[in-house]
């Protein structure tokens, strides 16, 4: 009875006297939604909810709720108040692929809705609210918060008594979830979540990566997890089969790289896992998709979900995004390699990590050297925002908080990057500056064997073809002379960068080579002083890039030629970025499971995809919601910092 209570105070207190509509609620909603002259309110009772679930698509227009209404006065008048509430109980959805409630008590605690506490009921009646901001596996807090305001209302609603609430309020609720099998916790959330986001793209949803202010980022956000939350539910019932670039021979080898070279970091938190953690993703070059992405380093005693840190946790990235942002913009403004450039010391400006300057040198050294002040000085000559731009245009979520600071030219973000967004920069470079959006999905098809995905063109260009050559030609000088050998490969010719925070707090490796481009981090997740890592990091890059060369001929960059068109200029690369195109995946149904499948297996619609590796081939079951890393600090890789981002700012 409190479950029930818990939903008809919080979302339909007239349930019991309307007659399937409130006409109070709707006057209200439509006096609301004309003055943010939106759709902000939609005062659905429950019976109109159900209606939708059931009957109609989550379309937010004024259509469907007229539709709704005579939907909903037709069930009141076939169905009892307390079948209704069955019903709507019954099919409505708690995230991470439970729809009903004796599913989400199954799901989040092993056991019946009807062995759930008080506590646990007012805990799982929070979620459908908003099942990605209430997402118990990675909201927790969220989800606590508004167990409390549920609790009030049933208090205030005479439903409980003080003690009761008192007792509900300070139990600690603690999740059990349902354990299943699963072939590989990245490789699944990855690979929901990059389906999930294709499927908004073919709904209409326009992606953005650029905003004006808070208000309008806060704005899209809520935007954004309405379609997520639609678009992963509309997956549970698609029946697509889905064809994913996942290697799992690669996978193994890029989860054994990270497991082996941080094993010697055995403390645990709390909860049993990992204190120190890494994550990967590594990018097929000929493609620009993902064949291999790591979130966590592995734990048998760990079930279910966890965090995926390659796309869902924003670090620092200290030095390796110089090359983005910085150093291939510059090139395109007509300098080279061996443009001269001055390292010395700045007032009120950064530090070199080493602490000693060369004065004059060339631009080449200034990267092989990691030098602070160059980058420093160059990107308030290119401005940030034009380097900024770069980033923007290459689908970075977080970094227009910081267009107008100078320490993102030392990766000094107020929330950072991923080794998602990272892998997907650097292999720009390593095609000449065409960008492809980092992705697992390659196609999707319906039940009825129709192509709904085609994901293999997405090209657009970022960088001039001879800048993106002498950037590699520079950052292939790191690895072989700089502070980048201890990742060198034998095997393989690689370029690449190290990145490293204030006091090692995050440390990375981003490179490439013509077939390959993979990106490591590692750290902990709320950030504190590491040391020695960086050599773990480098081993990582190493071992998995020697590993996934193995019976690959040695192949050279291809090297610059003379430069043909003119370079672009600061104005035009922002008046681009004002307009970017926005990228699409595809879309992914909740997953039962996953078999590889060979090239010639693939529908005959995915003739332009590449068949030198086998593909993943998906069917509809539990989708992976999006989530928020926690918060990042601002740290750089230097011991000054004035900018204003050098502060975080909070979590959005």
């Amino acid at each position: 009875v409190t479950l029930v209570n818990s939903f008809v105070v919080m979302e339909d207190r007239q349930f019991y006297k309307h007659s399937g509509y409130d006409i109070k609620a709707i006057l209200r909603a439509i006096v609301i939604n004309q003055k943010s002259n939106d759709i902000a309110q939609g005062a659905s009772t429950i019976t109109q909810q159900l209606a939708r679930n059931i009957f109609l698509s989550q379309e937010v227009t004024w259509q469907r709720k007229v539709e709704e209404i005579f939907i909903a006065v037709g069930l009141e008048k076939k169905y009892s108040k307390n079948q209704i509430l069955e019903f709507y109980l019954n099919n409505i959805y708690f995230g991470n692929g439970y729809y009903g409630v004796e599913a989400a008590a199954r799901g989040y605690f092993d056991k019946s809705v009807s062995e759930l506490t008080l506590a646990e009921q007012a805990f799982i009646a929070a979620i459908p609210n908003n099942p990605t901001r209430y997402n118990p596996l990675t909201n927790y807090d969220n989800t606590v918060q508004r167990k409390n305001l549920i609790l009030q209302q049933l208090y205030e609603a005479d439903d409980i008594g003080s003690l009761d609430r008192y007792m509900a309020e300070t139990e600690e609720v603690v999740l059990n979830p349902h354990q299943t099998e699963e072939i590989n916790n990245s490789v699944v959330t990855y690979a929901r979540h990059c389906a999930t986001e294709s499927l908004m793209s073919v709904s209409g949803f326009t992606f953005r990566y650029n905003f004006s202010s808070e208000d309008d980022y806060n704005a899209y956000e809520a935007t954004y997890d309405t379609f997520y939350n639609m678009c992963q539910q509309k997956l549970l019932s698609g029946g697509y089969s889905i064809y994913t670039s996942i290697d799992m021979n690669i996978q193994n080898q890029l989860q054994q790289a990270v497991d082996n070279n941080l094993a010697a970091y055995t403390e645990k938190s709390s909860e049993g896992v990992y204190s120190m953690q890494g994550a990967a993703t590594c990018v097929d070059n000929s493609t620009g998709n993902v064949v291999a992405i790591v979130g966590s380093r592995s734990q048998e005693d760990i079930k279910g979900y966890v965090l995926n840190r390659a796309y869902q946790s924003y670090r620092q990235p200290g030095s390796c995004i110089k090359p983005l942002n910085v150093y291939t913009p510059y090139l395109q403004l007509g300098n080279t390699p061996d443009t001269k450039v001055t390292d010395s010391q700045i007032d009120g400006g950064p530090a070199n990590a080493d602490a000693s300057y060369a004065g004059e040198m060339t631009l080449t050294d200034a990267v092989k050297w990691s030098k602070n002040t160059v980058a420093w000085n160059i990107y308030q000559q290119i401005t940030p925002k034009t380097g900024s731009s770069f980033l923007i245009k290459m689908g970075f979520h977080k970094i227009w908080v910081d267009k107008d600071y100078n320490a993102g030219a030392l990766g000094g973000f107020t929330y950072g990057v991923t080794t998602e967004e990272m892998a997907g920069g650097y292999a720009a470079l390593a095609n000449d500056g065409v960008y492809r959006k980092a992705t697992c999905i390659r196609l999707i098809v319906d039940a009825s064997n129709k192509t709904v995905v085609n994901e293999t063109n997405r090209d657009s260009k970022v960088y001039d073809k001879s800048a993106s050559r002498m950037m590699t030609q520079m950052l292939r000088e790191v690895v072989l002379s700089g502070t980048g050998t201890s990742a060198n490969v034998e095997n393989a010719v690689v370029a690449g960068k190290t990145g490293t925070t204030n006091a090692s707090k995050d440390v990375w490796f981003c490179g490439y080579s013509k077939y390959y481009t993979t990106t490591v981090w590692a750290g902990y997740d709320y950030p504190k002083e590491m040391s020695g890592v960086n050599s773990r990091v480098n081993a990582i890059f190493k071992d998995f890039m020697t590993a996934v060369h193995t019976n690959l001929p040695v192949t050279d960059f291809s090297t610059v030629t003379q430069q043909t068109t003119q370079p672009e200029t600061t104005a035009a690369v922002q008046e681009e970025t004002e307009s970017l195109p926005q990228e699409t995946t595809a879309i992914v149904p909740e997953t039962t499971g996953i078999e590889q499948v060979t090239p010639q297996q693939v529908p005959s619609t995915t003739a332009q995809v590449p068949t030198t590796t086998p593909y993943q081939r998906w069917t509809t079951a539990p989708a992976q919601p999006k989530t928020t890393a926690p918060m990042q600090y601002g740290d750089i890789d230097a011991t000054t910092r004035t900018d204003p981002d050098a502060t975080a700012r909070g979590e959005w």
